[in-house]
């Protein structure tokens, strides 16, 4: 497959720049990938597409406020400083992106915070963006990470081209979020409200929580055209004991096991056994899914609309049928559906 094969139009007015008013109330496009057919419900609906026993599986990451701006030492010049990951708790070393990438050397300085209580010392410099900064703080980790969070605001994507409002803090956060970790949030579980999860516990579907923390590193611009030779960033998986009962035992019973989210879909890609069963596991995933592509876990999907010339589209082509997908995102535009994280969403049975 080649990168320009997953070009499309798209309207900049159909990117969903806010949440909807409430989690369960976006669109939903079902599509049905033995008859061909689709459906245009509300996300709610999606309760009658499950049965007792069925199974979701979610990424229960959570989102931690990323995106800091300091100024840089001498010249007071505003930096935008994107934390991606704590690399040494000890000595408070993190792997960051700076914005403007170009004014910042190994050795200065940035302060934050309106008394410039947080300063952070540029000790290495790794991509054309990339920084490893050492925070000078004296205190407990967990202290100092208090401190550091407080100065933070939530990374929503830059596509939105709007800086935090209040409604960002709750919802660009999943309901079930648990572990701390992510930069992106897992955009097809921002959909599930309690009532939601109340209702579908009811009628007897479970739920089994992975977890994925997502990067930036997997939203950026591809730039090669032989999809073969891109190369995904790393993402750190959790795959425990109780999921994977939860998951294998659905399977043996011949339930539907939906995958939540295209970082889930990636998360037990990465873990599936050669005779098709999910297994326990802590490390790290490259995974990069296209079409065409085997799936070994999962038999339905929930995910959002993505954005032209995504990995994110490039795993949900691969998934739904490259293309059937390709039509239906089309369809998908026609009928003013919302793309992005804050945007639409598609059930692929």
């Amino acid at each position: 497959m080649k990168l320009s094969q997953f070009r499309f139009d798209l309207p900049e007015e159909l990117i969903a720049t806010h949440p909807s008013k409430n989690r369960d109330e976006s669109r939903l496009l079902v599509v049905n990938r033995k008859t061909g057919g689709i459906e245009h419900k509300s996300f709610k609906d999606i309760i009658d597409y499950f049965d007792d026993k069925d199974v979701f599986v979610f990424n229960d990451t959570k989102v931690f406020p990323a995106r800091l701006y300091g100024n840089k030492e001498k010249t007071g010049a505003t930096i935008e400083v994107f934390l991606l990951r704590e690399l040494n708790e000890e000595f408070h070393l993190w792997d960051v992106l700076v914005d403007p990438a170009r004014k910042i050397r190994i050795g200065n300085k940035l302060y934050f915070g309106d008394d410039d209580s947080m300063v952070a010392e540029v000790i290495d410099n790794t991509t054309s963006r990339g920084r490893t900064l050492r925070f000078l703080y004296d205190g407990p980790s967990e202290e100092f990470r208090k401190a550091l969070y407080a100065l933070g605001e939530t990374p929503i994507p830059k596509y939105l081209n709007r800086g935090e409002e209040p409604e960002d803090k709750d919802r660009y956060q999943t309901i079930f979020a648990k572990n701390e970790g992510a930069v992106v949030a897992p955009a097809a579980g921002l959909h599930f409200s309690r009532e939601l999860m109340k209702r579908l516990e009811i009628k007897g579907v479970h739920f089994a929580y992975i977890t994925l923390h997502s990067g930036l590193g997997n939203y950026r611009d591809i730039d090669v055209e032989d999809l073969t030779k891109h190369k995904m960033d790393s993402e750190q998986l959790l795959i425990t004991q109780e999921a994977t009962e939860i998951v294998n035992k659905a399977k043996d019973e011949s339930r539907r096991v939906c995958a939540v989210g295209t970082s889930v879909m990636r998360a037990v890609e990465t873990i599936v056994s050669t005779d098709g069963y999910l297994k326990t596991n802590q490390g790290w995933t490259n995974k990069f899914i296209f079409p065409p592509y085997d799936f070994g876990i999962a038999d339905s999907m929930v995910t959002n609309f993505h954005l032209p010339q995504s990995t994110l589209l490039m795993m949900t082509a691969a998934f739904g049928g490259y293309d059937r997908i390709m039509d239906i995102y089309e369809i998908a535009v026609k009928e003013k559906y919302k793309f992005g994280t804050y945007g639409d969403a598609m059930l692929i049975i």
